[in-house]
């Protein structure tokens, strides 16, 4: 009968091989089906390796801990780390010894020992008696019983050579090298030795921690005794995720999809720094993120959807104090098949420090396992020994890929671990992160198609404009004046195809992101990728050239010649200077208007001061400023204690902008179509304030082209008392006089004016006398010859401009007509003036180009990227207004100011009367 343990053996070894799955099954797909000790059968343990249910032997149950295999009571038992052990049938004479391993003779009629004594298991003579430890048996811990040696040493003998790490082992162990951690020179090579010769599951998992502790480098003593395990090597644990170098997104379960704002599920794996496997843990709160805080916000890192962020300082004393050993982890992906089923699939691991001194790829240096802080190996000489470094994982970022329900070559979840050793008596900074990405190749081609296009459409604008100016201008030869003006011409344009493409993008991001309701499909540009890096480029290129544009028109209203052409007839001569004939007409109808025009120079068609309250109101009070942050959430006014996405620039920008523009766009509309129609329009005032002064306004403001605004009384006179000013309104009212319009039966006031040569050249000669004038000499004193020479100008050039009006001069004269429609549309005259000058009737005051009034656009978009700009250096609402109206109150002012000295210095009015 002694054959029959052997076959017993042999055929619970042979059940054991056929239970386990092929190679091929095992390589073909991750996912494994979630399983916990407790659920395994009673002929079944939980295989910490596969983390799944494998059978027993014959005659063999669960261990209470599930995490083996342990015989019958009436059979031994032979455990070398095997969770399968091995079982052999005790006949009715024999007993089974204390530990279950050998079937021991019984020499007395009963081997039950009373309460004071010890039974003897004599192992050498396979015989059992109560009597005192001793032979091959030593007293346990407590004296209760007598044990055998440790399994690993036959007849409780062992040579020294073949001893490590308290083991025995069939052959002399080659000693390690020159390890400094006294951790590893304790385990290292005993894990092995016993994970390859025993089979011992727990020594296989101590040797794959002791490769993980090695954070730095893949080349190293513990790696290399790693690889040299057989692969058939039962428990061999997979220490990289691939071992072929696949893609790791071939190896991610399809059809995986989450809804908004649903809870992602994950799973760790936690072993112990000896490899005992120390159960499932759910993730959540603090599982993985070292930084305290409240669980609500905590959890917010695995809401789908949300970009987290979180970062503390720790001393590593009370690091070390919380986790004294590491614990290792394996993180997975818990979600159900269609059946229902729940599944598990392992996340890849990152580790950015581990270097290779070969070429390596995420698909071959992928790891199952990380630990969060070790201050194990750092010990030296002694395990009872301070450490002499903490390697700390100072920085987790779990990134998701989107799509995941079809990942292709990115594994929808990934999480990257950095290491950093710290000396343990500092601190150190530690952050998670849960970041997400896509691809974004089709957006960066469209956007990248839309600039070129765009681009070049700004170009032909941009020539168009030069060639409008150049036909105005009457420039004859090509200098460094028109290739700035096309420059600047070309900013404009550029500056305003960049704005529509970032404007597109915000309002594009914040509709196909925040705008999911079900199924999460699109996700933002990542933080510091390239869609958002281009975004800041175009967004500071927008605001650089919308600057210069708006240089470039401050250049060109500053620069105006303007001449208040006064209709006034003389009532006498006046006592200065009689003998020259200067009429005695009262100055101070052209003082009036000239202050009135003084005081439209920075009118506006929108109120800043109101358009800044009323952004800001929506953005801060009204709460619209957190639709902009990372997550999915349109809370208006999320609770204090929930936790608040990291800001989305693009989406920053997309709200703001649409709330600037949409706040500036009603205010237009407003003012355009009410208030200017039923309250007052300070541009139609003027208009009638030139005609009630009898004085009109001639303005250049190219070479040969301008604007003509005809002040001309119908009642010839102006400066009459109040009596007679009001019976010629009545008349008006009553239309009991002529039109106001320059040509007969017109009521057109307004004109663009396009002058010819001739015309220009007398200008020129009537001025030039004053441009002659230094500036040092200018006086007001009377008998100062240089003011009698700038009152003869005046009076020579209001001669001048009045009989032009007049028709006067035939060789000088022009026409009246219309703008043709593509004139109108490209802002452009086909027509040159060559024998007569030409004036388009305007019906649409087109000589507010000359004021802020027809820039408003221009002056609209300049604060919108102003406020932009300034809000994305310091993320502050609040602080982007009040600096953004002290720039735009600036420039007014500057504006003004200049414009006033134009003003005094072109219409001869002294600057003192302007006020």
């Amino acid at each position: 009968m002694q054959p029959a343990p052997c076959i017993l053996a042999a055929w619970a070894f042979l059940l054991l091989l056929l239970s386990l799955p092929p190679a091929s099954s095992q390589a073909g797909k991750s996912s494994i089906a979630f399983s916990q000790p407790q659920n395994c059968a009673v002929n079944e343990f939980f295989n910490t390796v596969s983390l799944a249910c494998d059978p027993c032997g014959p005659n063999q149950a669960k261990s209470p801990d599930g995490l083996r295999c342990v015989c019958s009571s009436t059979f031994s038992m032979r455990d070398v780390g095997n969770p399968v052990v091995e079982c052999n049938a005790c006949n009715i004479t024999q007993v089974v010894s204390s530990d279950q391993r050998f079937c021991l003779q019984c020499l007395s009629r009963s081997c039950l020992c009373g309460s004071s004594q010890v039974r003897e298991e004599n192992f050498s003579a396979q015989t059992a008696f109560c009597a005192n430890c001793s032979g091959l048996s030593l007293p346990n811990a407590i004296g209760n019983k007598c044990v055998p040696c440790q399994a690993t040493f036959q007849q409780c003998k062992c040579p020294e050579a073949n001893q490590t790490g308290g083991l025995c082992f069939p052959s002399a162990v080659t000693p390690q090298g020159n390890v400094q951690s006294a951790w590893e020179s304790l385990f290292l090579s005993a894990s092995f030795l016993a994970c390859r010769d025993y089979n011992n599951l727990t020594a296989c998992q101590l040797l794959t921690n002791i490769v993980i502790m090695n954070a730095f480098s893949l080349d190293s003593a513990a790696y290399t005794f790693y690889k040299s395990l057989p692969l058939s090597a039962k428990y061999r644990v997979e220490v990289l995720y691939s071992s072929n170098g696949a893609d790791l997104g071939s190896t991610a379960p399809t059809g995986l999809s989450f809804q908004k704002n649903s809870q992602m599920q994950f799973k760790l794996a936690r072993y112990d720094a000896r490899g005992d496997f120390q159960g499932w843990q759910d993730v959540k709160g603090g599982g993985l993120q070292m930084c305290p805080d409240t669980m609500k916000r905590l959890d917010a890192a695995y809401v789908f959807g949300t970009s987290y962020s979180q970062s503390c300082t720790f001393l590593l004393s009370e690091l070390l104090s919380r986790v004294p050993e590491p614990v290792f982890y394996e993180l997975f992906l818990q979600y159900s098949d269609q059946g229902g089923k729940i599944l598990l699939w392992p996340v890849p691991i990152e580790n950015t420090n581990l270097q290779t001194t070969t070429q390596s790829t995420l698909g071959t240096t992928a790891l199952r396992r990380f630990f969060l802080i070790d201050g194990l190996s750092g010990r030296t000489g002694s395990l009872s020994n301070e450490p002499v470094s903490v390697t700390v994982a100072t920085s987790l970022t779990l990134s998701i890929y989107l799509p995941t329900s079809d990942p292709g070559n990115q594994p929808p979840f990934l999480l990257t671990v950095k290491y950093a050793k710290e000396d343990p008596k500092g601190s150190t900074q530690l952050s998670f992160a849960v970041s997400y990405a896509q691809s974004q190749e089709t957006f960066k081609r469209d956007t990248d198609i839309a600039l070129a296009v765009l681009g070049s459409l700004s170009v032909l604008y941009a020539i168009m404009e030069t060639s409008s100016w150049v036909r105005r201008s009457r420039l004859q030869s090509i200098g460094i004046t028109l290739v700035v003006k096309f420059l600047t011409f070309l900013s404009g344009a550029l500056a305003n195809v960049f704005f529509l493409i970032i404007l597109g993008t915000g309002i594009y991001w914040l509709i196909a992101f925040k705008g999911q309701h079900s199924t999460v499909q699109v996700t933002l540009p990542p933080a510091g990728g390239q869609i958002e890096n281009d975004f800041i480029i175009y967004l500071s290129c927008a605001f650089a050239l919308k600057t210069l544009e708006l240089l470039h028109i401050f250049v060109v209203q500053l620069s105006i010649s303007i001449f208040l052409i006064d209709w006034e007839k003389p009532k006498a001569r006046s006592t200065f200077n009689a003998a020259k004939g200067s009429p005695s007409v009262s100055i101070w109808r052209t003082f009036l208007v000239a202050n009135e025009w003084n005081e439209i120079q920075t009118l506006r068609k929108l109120n800043p001061r109101f358009q800044l309250f009323a952004v800001l109101l929506l953005l801060e009070v009204v709460g619209l400023k957190n639709i902009a942050a990372r997550d999915l959430n349109l809370d208006l006014q999320p609770a204090a204690d929930s936790y608040l996405a990291p800001w989305s620039p693009i989406l920053r920008f997309g709200i703001s902008a649409s709330m600037w523009l949409a706040v500036g766009a009603v205010q237009v509309i407003f003012m355009v179509v009410i208030y200017e129609r039923f309250v007052e329009g300070k541009i139609q005032q003027f208009v009638d304030l030139c005609s009630v002064s009898n004085i009109s306004v001639f303005i250049l403001m190219h070479r040969c082209y301008g604007f003509y605004i005809h002040g001309r009384s119908v009642h010839g006179l102006a400066d009459v008392n109040m009596e007679t000013m009001i019976q010629h309104l009545r008349k008006e009212k009553e239309n009991l006089c002529p039109l106001r319009g320059l040509e007969p039966n017109s009521e057109v006031q307004t004109f663009e004016i396009l002058l010819s040569d001739r015309v220009r050249q007398q200008y020129d000669r009537i001025r030039a006398p004053l441009q002659e004038i230094p500036k040092r000499q200018k006086s007001r004193l009377e008998d100062d010859p240089l003011l009698d020479q700038r009152i003869k100008t005046y009076h020579t050039f209001n001669l001048f401009l009045a009989a032009f009006i007049e028709h006067v001069y035939k060789d000088m004269d022009y026409i009246v007509k219309d703008k043709l429609f593509l004139e109108q549309i490209m802002d452009m005259e086909f027509q040159q003036p060559v024998d007569k000058s030409i004036f388009y009737n305007d019906d649409g005051a087109l000589f507010g180009r000359t004021l802020y009034y027809n820039n408003e656009l221009v002056l609209l978009l300049f604060d919108i990227l102003l406020f932009s700009i300034i809000d994305l250096g310091t993320q502050n609402f609040v602080l982007a207004g009040i600096i953004t109206y002290i720039i735009q109150k600036g420039l007014e002012i500057l504006r003004q100011v200049i414009g006033r000295k134009n003003l005094s210095a072109e219409t001869m009015v002294e600057e003192q009367f302007l006020i």
